[in-house]
């Protein structure tokens, strides 16, 4: 079982490489839903995710509702300003779905409305309207591994040169 990363029409190729990355080291599957802001061919996309790119399980959808069919309905958790939850007040399977819209817009209304206790947020000073998608990724992502116990992660590290 692996988590789920979902991108609504991502815009900026460097946060979906930093997505791609952070899905790789965490065994992650990454769902890019169309239209995207980008080429997946894109040198800052690769740039972004480095050398990991070609491990990464990426799959590709034309809309949301190709999304939806190709992964039996699945009703994802929400990332957006606008939930009244916070992402840590959810409990997650070890094989979750995690949406994020496209960065200038979120995800749209018309979606959210249709599943308020799926949705979730991030708390952050009332000033800013909002983290980077990246960073979000990577939070709610990490809070879902940990209530799954990390399964199947590296949880010591070791020193190369001098020992503890």
């Amino acid at each position: 079982m692996a988590m789920n990363i979902v991108l609504l029409e991502p815009e900026i190729p460097a946060n979906t490489g930093n997505i791609g990355r952070t899905c790789v080291a965490t065994g992650t599957t990454l769902h890019l839903i169309k239209p995207l802001g980008f080429s997946l061919d894109e040198k800052a996309l690769k740039r972004a995710g480095l050398d990991y790119w070609q491990d990464l399980d990426v799959r590709v959808y034309e809309n949301y509702e190709d999304f939806r069919a190709k992964n039996n309905g699945v009703v994802p958790y929400m990332a957006t300003t606008k939930a009244l939850h916070t992402y840590t007040e959810v409990s997650y399977n070890p094989d979750a779905y995690i949406m994020f819209g496209k960065e200038s817009a979120g995800i749209p209304e018309e979606i959210l409305v249709d599943c308020p206790d799926k949705c979730i947020r991030i708390p952050m000073n009332s000033e800013i309207r909002s983290l980077n998608l990246s960073n979000s990724a990577a939070i709610i992502l990490y809070e879902a591994l940990r209530q799954n116990n990390f399964n199947n992660m590296q949880m010591e590290g070791q020193l190369h040169r001098l020992s503890w």
